[in-house]
């Protein structure tokens, strides 16, 4: 995520943030312009971006839930901004818990609809395109307690995403951590997931793309329901990360893409934050060329897979030594086999649509 800087006044800001601390300049996203803006008001309820002099906008109608700080042009038609027009269902907001929980789920989908912008693939909402466009559902269970097993089921079909919302309720996420044997699981991890499979629907589309598709991940068309069955019953793969992300990648291909998609996600997005903040690294003991690595480029327009890996590793190695310092576990706890940086590779290339062009 990048870095942002107040118009006005030149204070550091950051995506989330709705009001200057320095200035007082009321913000807002340009979802567009990939640009977080100082604002001054127009009139009514439009206001002016000082990064976009001479246009007005107005706030996304999910600002007034404090939910959202996205603009709307102030000539569209649209009440809502291109994350918050993807939302088909929300949960009740008379309660106070489901509110906050909403919020949170927002705050993730927000950060994932950047980084597809960013990527400049094909999004458009459900009520625009009604047979390839995205709708997501956030639903709750049959009761407000998160005490019991939900009965919601996170996960995608034929464009519609449902996430639960009781996987923004952080004592939930950790039942659901342990018992489904995810040690990383994480909201926007969620929301990287499943986009990731409606980005198989949306751009794996062709003959060419399931061969390279099936050569790397193995045949999609093997029953999904009892493989999915195996793995909850008879646990991982034997040696799985010899061959996959993580161990729930090894239950069918389509969840080993969906698994690579979101970690390739994970890579680009923390790249450009450690870019915006200047990070580098150079170890001062050992020589070996790993252990230094400085990002001179987009990471997100860097169509060049081996520069993306070549700062990753530094970078890794320097933040899990970090937690370290402190007692705490590995910030990235994953070792990424030949196997595995290879299916990242594929959607690296299938993103910035190299696959099948030979390049």
């Amino acid at each position: 995520m990048k870095l942002f800087e107040c118009q006005n006044c030149g204070q550091r800001l950051y995506f989330e943030n709705t009001l200057c601390e320095r200035c007082g300049h009321l913000l807002g996203y340009l979802a567009e312009q990939v640009t977080l803006s100082a604002l001054t008001r127009a009139g009514g309820e439009t206001w002016r971006a000082l990064a976009m002099p001479g246009e007005c906008f107005r706030f996304c109608a999910n600002a007034a839930h404090n939910a959202c700080n996205w603009l709307v042009p102030a000539a569209s038609k649209n009440v809502f901004c291109r994350a918050c027009e993807l939302n088909r269902t929300i949960p009740d907001l008379d309660s106070p818990r489901n509110r906050l929980l909403w919020r949170r789920l927002e705050s993730a989908k927000h950060n994932l609809v950047y980084g597809l912008i960013r990527f400049r693939l094909p999004l458009s909402s459900r009520f625009s395109d009604p047979e390839r466009g995205l709708a997501f559902d956030f639903l709750a269970g049959p009761d407000d307690s998160f005490q019991a097993q939900s009965q919601v089921s996170t996960g995608h079909a034929a464009g519609v995403i449902t996430i639960d919302i009781a996987e923004a309720d952080p004592a939930e996420r950790e039942r659901n951590r342990q018992d489904m044997l995810e040690p990383y699981r994480t909201l926007l991890g969620h929301f990287r997931h499943e986009i990731g499979h409606y980005y198989w629907e949306r751009l794996v589309h062709d003959e060419a793309r399931h061969r390279a598709f099936r050569a790397v991940f193995g045949d999609e068309r093997q029953d999904y329901v009892k493989a999915l069955d195996s793995h909850y019953r008879n646990g991982p793969r034997l040696n799985w990360q010899e061959q996959y992300v993580s161990c729930y990648a090894g239950a069918h291909p389509w969840e080993d893409f969906a698994e690579s998609w979101a970690h390739y996600m994970h890579i680009v997005d923390t790249l450009e934050t450690a870019a915006s903040f200047g990070v580098r690294v150079r170890a001062t003991a050992g020589r070996h060329p790993v252990l230094e690595m400085e990002i001179d480029f987009d990471p997100y327009e860097g169509r060049d897979f081996d520069a993306l890996m070549a700062a990753w590793y530094p970078l890794t190695y320097a933040v899990n030594s970090l937690n370290q310092s402190m007692g705490q576990p590995d910030l990235y706890p994953f070792v990424l086999a030949p196997a595995a940086v290879g299916k990242l590779r594929f959607v690296h290339r299938l993103i910035h649509g190299l696959c099948g062009t030979g390049e």
